[in-house]
């Protein structure tokens, strides 16, 4: 059997050295003689690993002091509702470039006035909106920085964003540095690049929360809703008001250390990952058989690379295909909604894997010309 190698667009591969100490940690946590996913989560134990596991957020992504880290359970579609519930008074922006922004937008209008302030679903999505206006008296402007389905990234953080900024970072969180203290609020489930399906991520401005006033509709929040009520826990560096996802976290924690002190940190990673996604985009604008989905490279997604078969190949795609399963890649079918084919590039996947992956394109090209 060929070595395989996982483009799946997630949940994400991870690196060997999280699986090998996820399944100690499974056997015997702590050398407490209990296993991960039987321990108390208020043994000392576990609290430390929680607070570790914020800590290293704090230092990949240099997080202020005025911000709260938490881990939620529900991924990100619960976010696409706590979010307005806690920020819409009166009306909502929203950017809409994809299926995930178009469902997050969807939600707000339940607490109040959404404005589109563009869409590129008139082009399925294969572009990101410019020179669009966000109302100033926007409660909060919304955005999905990276768009796994179309392979469309905005890879950079937003000036003069004339209100609260919010971001949906669910497929590129640390794969490259962010400037957190442009925004109120940014989340994400944690399957792309940190860590398993079951955990979710929010970094959210302390001093924002609580300023629900004009709207009738949930006022006040419901306790697991509101914000505060995990801040308050996460003041005393357990945010633990419930039990919470203790697999996934572990396994975050061991993700992000492994980003910190293999990789040596996310500007590192930003550049291995720019370097195994120029590799890929060069073979995918060579290749005679192939062409890519993204109307302006510039839009193109580090994490997410989308492709189809070149006019006159395409008949050839079910071929390619079945081809690239016998040369052991797995999950490069694309979303149904765009066709043709996907590879994600998360963190985890190797040098290696890429050029797996291209030498495959390579010899199909050569095959079929």
């Amino acid at each position: 059997m060929n070595k395989v190698h996982n483009f799946n667009a997630g949940p994400c591969p991870l690196p060997k050295e999280v699986i090998e100490s996820t399944i100690n940690a499974i056997r015997n946590f702590d050398n407490t003689g209990v296993g991960l996913m039987e321990i108390s989560h208020r043994t000392p134990g576990w609290e430390r690993c929680m607070a570790e596991t914020r800590q290293l957020w704090r230092d990949l992504l240099n997080i202020p002091d005025e911000y709260e880290v938490l881990f939620l359970g529900g991924g990100a579609s619960t976010q696409f509702f706590t979010i307005p519930a806690n920020f819409l008074n009166k009306k909502a922006a929203y950017l809409q470039t994809g299926v995930w922004a178009k469902k997050a937008a969807k939600e707000a209008k339940n607490f109040g006035e959404v404005v589109i302030v563009a869409s590129s679903e008139d082009k399925t999505y294969n572009y990101i909106p410019k020179n669009y206006v966000i109302p100033a008296d926007a409660d909060y402007f919304h955005i999905t920085t990276n768009n796994t389905i179309y392979g469309t990234e905005i890879k950079y953080d937003m000036d003069n964003v004339p209100c609260k900024f919010i971001a949906d970072m669910s497929s590129d969180i640390m794969s490259r540095p962010v400037d957190v203290k442009k925004y109120a609020c940014i989340y994400g489930g944690a399957q792309k690049n940190v860590g398993p399906a079951g955990v979710t991520f929010v970094i959210v401005r302390k001093d924002l929360l609580g300023q629900i006033t004009d709207r009738t509709y949930m006022n006040p929040l419901p306790t697991m809703v509101d914000y505060r009520t995990h801040a308050a826990e996460e003041a005393k560096n357990i945010s633990m008001f419930n039990t919470p996802p203790v697999l996934p976290i572990f396994v975050m924690h061991e993700t992000l250390k492994w980003v910190k002190e293999t990789i040596g940190g996310v500007a590192a990673m930003n550049k291995l990952n720019s370097k195994k996604s120029a590799m890929l985009y060069e073979e995918i604008d060579r290749n005679s058989m192939f062409v890519g989905t993204v109307a302006d490279k510039a839009d193109r997604s580090i994490m997410n690379h989308c492709w189809v078969m070149a006019p006159g190949y395409e008949d050839k795609q079910d071929a390619f295909m079945a081809f690239a399963k016998e040369c052991g890649m797995v999950g490069i079918k694309g979303h149904r909604s765009v066709g043709g084919f996907r590879a994600s590039l998360y963190n985890a996947v190797t040098i290696e894997d890429v050029e797996a992956l291209i030498d495959c394109m390579q010899k199909f090209e050569k095959n079929n010309k």
